[in-house]
Formats: structure tokens, sequence, C-alpha cells
């Protein structure tokens, strides 16, 4: 039987769960020396002054290093697009731009020495006006002198496209705010280098694969590729965040080189909450318009994403969300334009979607609200104006090459699961009988983006001694289950047990080439170059069964469900690939590494575009504004599906971030750029507890992309989960004459909207009242 689109369990997880994973922070070299970075407690000054004579005296300390003392060049900008008077140092020199800059970093023997040594460094501020609006930096004094426009990064447009709303009979429009989020991954980004007896750089991280590391590692220490080695261990969580070495982790091979001794960087999870990137943090101005009868004729919309204190790659963002701005319906006229802001707080970058999640909430959030300047059921609007299956493949205004999609039969999947009629019902049973637990339904109905940049990856597959098959793949897991993916689609293809197949990956010295893990690219690319290399393999073994069977190999067919070759028609005379491991090794006269060898780099033509129906349940209570999130029921496609168990968890993964985001998640600073959410004990974090169990409905709409005809699944619950949850609150307190809510969709948040909006209620009874009163008055006095 064929294990692709079977359920099984992940082999990777018995030395996680028995405490045996082989995490950065384990690590256990000769002489190793701990960083600690002294990091700005002020969001914009100029540095008058810097004493580290306490802390290079302090018990334990092997140096302490400044500005001054870095011979390298500045931190690389991500884009040539940036404005190019955005300069990083690695160490903050003259001025720093944001809480959790580095300023300093000591060294020291032990992490608690190296700690307690930072503390003693002085650093002498001498503040200068924050900017933390976004908006308001537009016009505000610029943050590096010589920019081409003030604290502008970069501006974007839909170049050749105007949004036609002069024909329109209804317009409705709204602004939003899709909120700043941290993160937060369980393991920090934590990292170790040496300096190896091969004379190489061995760096060592917690990321999202090794190659896109080093590549990094190389431009900024000056160095070629070839004198380092970077290896992935086990990963607790990145999201994105992580894809990237942040200055702080590549300075650490050059720190290491200066001390003789290698070093290691494990930050604290408060300065990981204000130096990791931030995610998401974009305002959002949209206009929609169309007919009476519900067709949208009209879509425009106006970023201003927040960029944070130097241009990182969330000022690119925005180009998702020109890209997949037109979501999943036809939409004649279009309009996009974004400006991405230099603010004095912690840059962004990308997080689960990477703009994707901002691209979907945008859409879907105009949509609700035409519908309700229409006086239309949203459900019943998208239905209106969703791409057709027959279209595809499609070409969209923005330049997007849709593979495949039924997004209306997503849309019935998931109202049918939610019974949607009877939910319609209760709520307005509930309206009216003025129930105190106000009932809210939100749909979402989104197309994605996956293996959008980067979209060639490599696989290898060997036959060794005594028949095991070992992997290699330039996709470094963290939490998505390769090993037992690949581990299935070998056998799938050769027959061999998975037991005996071995995956190798995270280590550029054992993997020749690979890139990032990341805009669920995995299974559609790395996934594509196993498989066709596993093919290969199969054709080379192939050849060596027939010789001994005796037979033309073209008479040679493989048994997969045996793992043995036999000529055609002949299955009782047969070899198993022990036997054509043992016939190589006696004829070649060597016992190994690699008696077969094949590998693929698969290079695929397109992104592919996965999509989907989210619907959620909330409850508001009407006198505090708490939300419960009662149900949330997601149809998600993408393509083909290689292991139903592991692609459940990657969506109920995305559907718990992507809740979380709607009513908990939001890093807030003050006025001053001060961290008001600086840690777990102000950030809060979406447990079990603020959960329902998952309703999911399953659908398979295969893409021509690749051989395995799958898309990404990786991100779709963030893409899908943000905007349902958000339409669903504002939906319960919509016939109180509530419009829009801003997310998190906290109680005090939809509790002031709804005081707000019962206040105004009142306002225009009194008017009412008088008025009618007044005329009584009238009426008796004559």
């Amino acid at each position: 039987m064929a294990l692709r689109g079977t359920s099984v369990v992940r082999r990777e997880d018995a030395p996680l769960l028995r405490g045996q994973g082989q995490f950065v922070a384990n690590l256990n070299w000769d002489g190793m020396a701990h960083a600690c970075y002294v990091t700005s407690t002020v969001s914009h000054a100029v540095i008058a002054g810097l004493d580290v004579g306490g802390a290079r005296s302090a018990p334990g300390v092997i140096d302490v290093v400044t500005a001054a003392d870095v011979d390298l060049e500045p931190y690389p900008s991500p884009s040539p697009a940036f404005d190019a008077a955005i300069v990083r140092p690695m160490l903050a020199t003259d001025r720093v731009r944001f809480v959790g800059e580095p300023i300093a970093v000591v060294l020291a023997d032990t992490p608690a020495a190296a700690v307690d040594a930072a503390e003693l460094v002085v650093v002498d501020y001498e503040p200068l006006r924050a900017l933390v609006d976004p908006e308001a930096a537009l016009d505000g004094p610029a943050l590096f002198e010589g920019m081409a426009e003030p604290n502008v990064v970069v501006r974007m447009a839909l170049e050749g496209e105007q949004a036609d709303f002069d024909s329109c009979e209804a317009v409705a429009e709204v602004r939003t705010i899709n909120n700043r989020i941290a993160p937060c991954p369980l393991e920090p980004r934590v990292a170790a280098s040496r300096w190896a007896d091969d004379g190489r750089l061995h760096h060592v991280n917690a990321g999202q694969g090794p190659h896109p590391v080093r590549a990094g590692l190389a431009k900024i220490l000056g160095l070629d590729r070839e004198q380092l080695r970077v290896l992935s261990r086990d990963v607790g969580g990145s999201f994105g965040a992580k894809a990237r070495p942040h200055p702080e982790e590549a300075l650490l091979g050059w720190l290491a080189a200066r001390i003789g001794r290698p070093v290691m960087w494990v930050p604290s999870r408060s300065d990981d909450m204000v130096g990791l990137v931030h995610g998401r943090g974009q305002i959002q101005y949209c206009r929609i318009g169309g007919t009476r009868d519900g067709r949208i004729t009209a879509f425009k919309v106006h970023v201003v994403q927040q960029a944070g204190a130097y241009g990182n790659m969330g000022a690119a963002l925005p180009n998702n969300g020109r890209a997949m701005l037109t979501g999943c319906y036809d939409i004649a006229t279009l309009g996009f334009t974004s400006v991405s802001v230099l603010t004095n707080t912690t840059p962004t970058g990308p997080y689960r979607g990477a703009g994707r999640p901002e691209a979907a909430a945008a859409i879907e959030r105009a949509v609700d609200v035409f519908a309700a300047e229409i006086g239309m059921d949203p459900a019943g609007v998208r239905r209106k104006n969703f791409l057709q299956p027959d279209v595809f493949p499609f070409e969209t205004r923005t330049g997007m090459p849709y593979d495949s999609g039924a997004y209306e039969a997503s849309l019935d999947a998931a109202l049918e699961a939610a019974d949607y009629a009877a939910l319609r019902a209760e709520q307005a049973r509930r309206r009216a009988d003025g129930d105190v637990k106000l009932l809210g339904i939100g749909l979402a109905t989104y197309v994605e983006r996956t293996a959008g940049i980067g979209r060639s990856e490599y696989g290898a597959v060997e036959l060794v001694p005594g028949g095991r098959i070992v992997a290699r793949t330039g996709s470094s897991p963290y939490g998505q289950g390769h090993h037992t993916s690949w581990a299935m689609l070998i056998s799938d293809r050769t027959g061999v047990p998975m037991d005996q197949i071995d995956i190798v990956h995270g280590d550029t010295d054992e993997v020749p080439r690979g890139e990032v893990t990341g805009g669920s690219r995995s299974v559609q690319l790395a996934g594509s170059a196993i498989w066709e290399a596993s093919g290969t393999l199969v054709d080379q073994a192939r050849a060596v069964a027939a010789t001994l069977l005796e037979a033309d190999p073209a008479d040679i067919t493989l048994d997969t469900a045996s793992g043995a070759f036999h000529v055609v028609g002949t299955p009782a005379v047969s070899v198993d690939w022990s036997a054509v491991a043992e016939h190589l090794a006696s004829t070649t006269g060597e016992a190994g590494p690699r008696l077969l060898h094949a590998e693929e780099v698969f290079d695929s033509e397109a992104p592919t575009f996965p999509f989907g129906t989210h619907v959620a349940v909330v409850e508001v209570d009407r006198h505090t504004g708490d939300v419960e999130l009662r149900q949330l029921v997601a149809c998600d496609d993408a393509g083909t599906i290689l292991n139903p168990l592991l692609a459940a968890g990657q969506v109920h993964g995305g559907l718990a971030q992507g809740a979380a985001q709607a009513l908990f998640e939001e890093f807030v600073y003050d006025d001053d750029g001060n961290p008001l959410t600086g840690n777990f004990a102000d950030y809060p974090i979406i447990s079990a507890a603020e959960l329902p169990f998952f309703d999911r409905v399953v659908l398979e709409t295969p893409t021509h992309i690749n051989p395995l005809g799958a898309k990404g699944i990786g991100e779709s619950g963030t893409v899908g989960a943000t905007p349902a949850v958000q339409n669903a609150v504002i939906d319960a307190v919509a016939h109180l004459g509530i419009r829009h809510i801003d997310m998190p969709l906290t109680p005090q948040r939809v509790w002031q909207a709804i005081t707000e909006a019962n206040t105004v209620a009142d306002q225009g009874l009194q008017c009412r009242m008088a008025r009618k009163c007044h005329g009584t008055r009238d009426i008796v006095s004559s």
C-alpha cells in the first residue's frame, strides 16, 4: 500500500520527547566563551559616552567589545530597492535607534559572569525625539541623513492599474490595522561559532536552513563560502523570524577569532522580545465598490508598513500584498500603493505568512464592509465574485499565475460543516431576545502564494551497504516533519521500508546546496527533488538487478510492495535492494559508503496557490466585551496531501496563531518608544484554554506545477483564521451600528466600541424624544 496520503506518525519526535534533542545551547565545546550584548534602553538617542571599564575588570570577563573595535562593514541591506542612506552598524556607533539595539558585547567564561558584567557597562544617552507612529514619522525628522524622502524605506505601486470607482453603485471604505506582533519562538536566536582545526569557521545556529546562513555570514565576515561550515541542529521554532542571521549572531565568528575561543550566544526572553524582528505592523486603507446586487468591480488598497528602525525584510512585505491583492475574486479594476516607514522601534521581518495574511486581511475585511454597505449576506457577496474553476490556470491583474482553484467549493464545504443557516437563525433569535451573549459568524475565503521565492531545491538519495538508503536534502526542518515526509516518498518510490531510510540535512559539508525553509515550499520543492532522485536511483538499481537476473533492464520491474526487482511476469524470482547492494560491494571491492547515487535539483516553473475558507463563530458578552471563540471551521486546499496527520498539525498551529493575532497579541510601545509588552507577563500568548477543537474539512485540488501535485500548507491557517475571527467579532456587534474594530479584539477594545455605539444610540433616542415632546407641547399650547 502506498504511504502517500496516509497518516504516518512522525518518526522524529521520539528523541525530543525523551529529552535527547540536540539544541545549540547544549553544545559544550572546549574553552567556550559566552556572549552577552549590552543593548539600548532608549529608543532614540546620541551615545554621548560609553564606559566599559567596570565590565572589563569584572570576574570571569575575557573581553568587552564596542563598535570602535569592530572592523566589519555595516550589516547588509536585504534589498537594493531600499534607500541606501539607511545603514545599520553591527554595533551602535554614535546613535541608537530602538530599544534593544546592541551597543557592546561582553565575553566571559560563564553566562552568569557575562550578564553580571554587562550590567556594569555605563551608557550616557542624550535623548532625541522618538518616532513611533509610522504615519507621523512621514512628517517627522529623518532618522538617517541623506535620505531621498524622510523615513521612507521604499514605496511600491501596482503600475498600469487604476481602480474605477466612478461607475460603482456603492462604495465602502475601511481603515484597518494589522497589528504588530512578536514571533515568540520558544527557543531564542541562539548560535555558536568556533574556528576549527581545519582552519574554517564552524557556525551552529537555530534557524531555517544552513546554506542561506552561510551565504549571509560569508558576506558579512568577508570570507569565501568554502571557509565556512554551518550546521542547523534541532530548532525550537522560528516562524520566519530566524531565517536570516541577525547582527548579534553574525558577529560571533569575528568575536571567536578575536579571543581565540569558541563563542556562544543565548539571549534572554526579554532580549529576544525587542531584538528579534517583529511581524505584521501594517495600516491598510481599503476602498471597495461595485453594484448593489453584490458584484465587486473596484478595489484599492494603500498600505503604510512599519519597517522599524532599519530597512529589514519587513519593509518589503507590502510586495506580497500587491501580488495577492484580489484574493480569490474576479475584480475588474484595481489600485495599490504602499510606503514602508522607519520608526524608533524593533525592525520588522517575515512572520508566518509574510505578507500573505496581511493581503487576505485587507480583501476579506473589505468584502464584509461592502456586504454591510449593500445589505447583503457576506457569503453571498463572496459567491458572486469568485473566480470559477474553469478559468484556471489564470493570470491575475497583479501578474500572479494561479494554478488551480475551487473557491466556491471550499466556501460550500466550510458553510455546511459549520451549519451556517442554523447559526444565522440562532444569531437572529439571540438579537430578538436581547441575549447578553451576542453571536457572531465570520468568513474568510483566501488564496495564498507558496514557494513564491527561491523556487528550486536539492535532493539526493544513495544506496549504502545492507540495502539502506540515505537521503540528503537542502530543506532543513524545524518542526515540519521532513524526516517522516521524505522517508515516505522514498519508500513509496523504492519499496525500501521507512525504518531503513536515513535523512541527512542541516550541514553545509554534508549537503552541497539548499535554500531557506520557509514560504510553505518544502514538500512541493524538496519533496519533488527527493521523489525524482528516488526514481533515478530505481533506474540505476534496475540495471544491476538485470545483471543478477540475467535479463534485459527493460524487462525488469520493481514491486514497491516488497521492495524487490523481478522480470515482468515472473515475480517468483527476484532480488531486493540488499542483494543489489551486496553485488555492488563485491564487484567494486568497496563496502560503501555510497554504492549508487542520484541527485536532483528541482526547479519549479512557478509558485503554487493554496486556498480555502475559514468560518469562525464567537460569542461576545455585551456587558464586558469578552470574546469567546466557540468554533473554527477550516477548509484548506493544498493540492495533493502527502501526510494528512502532518498537514493537520500545520493547519492547527496556523489557526492558533491566526486566532491569537485577532484576539490577543499586539506589541505595544509608548509615545517615547519604550516597549510596554516586552515579556510574557505583558504580551499575551494564546493557550488551549482559549481555543476550541478545530473542525477541519479536507479538499484536494492538485496542481500541475510539480510531480506530487502538492501545494504548501504551513501558513494557510494564519492566512484565513485572522480575518475570519475578526469578521466574526464585528458581525456579533454589527446590529449595534458598529462597522469595524481593529485587532487585537480585546475585551477592552470591544467593550469600548459597544459603549460608544450605545452612547450614539442613546443620543439619537434622546433627540427623537425631544423632537416628539417639543411637537406635543406645540399642539397643546395651540
